[in-house]
């Protein structure tokens, strides 16, 4: 199982750089393009897509890795056990929070369906709006083996 999930990490980052690097690529061809007056009018709508899928992939990737911003004024001032209570109740409404954007988000990528993105035809909105229980599934995933490794004792080093 920890092999899967290694595998799945690892393919989630190949996945988010490829991603950012095709969103950049077309938004620089299409301001290119649009220069010598051949614009490439989707460009724009796909990188828009993508950016959806970046985002929730980079967040997960950043939160499985610690990267993520936080304010630790008040928490440091904490002792250990402290601390520890403040990341468990950050966990648990994280839980129930990737929770609800799982089932919320599956919702809104079935209604849907049949609504075309940006007016591309053949191009589901749903593809778009899969982002968010997918993405809140990896984030979930990521929640649940911090909340393991704290009651393991190891500290997550937020």
């Amino acid at each position: 199982m920890k092999k899967l999930y290694e595998c799945i990490c690892n393919a989630e980052v190949l996945i988010a750089r490829s991603f950012l690097v095709i969103m950049v690529v077309l938004i620089f061809g299409a301001g290119i393009a649009r220069l010598i007056a051949h614009p490439i009018n989707w460009a724009i709508d796909v990188a828009t897509c993508l950016f959806a899928w970046a985002c929730f992939l980079c967040a997960d990737i950043a939160f499985r890795k610690n990267k993520l911003m936080s304010v630790e004024v008040v928490t440091n001032l904490l002792p250990e056990k402290g601390r520890k209570a403040c990341r468990m109740i950050n966990y648990l409404i994280l839980l129930v929070f990737l929770s609800y954007l799982i089932i919320s988000g599956t919702w809104l990528s079935y209604v849907s369906r049949a609504r075309a993105f940006q007016g591309i035809p053949e191009f589901s909105f749903s593809w778009v709006t899969m982002s968010l229980p997918i993405g809140s599934a990896l984030l979930l995933i990521t929640t649940v083996l911090k909340i393991r490794a704290e009651l393991k004792g190891a500290t997550s080093g937020n």
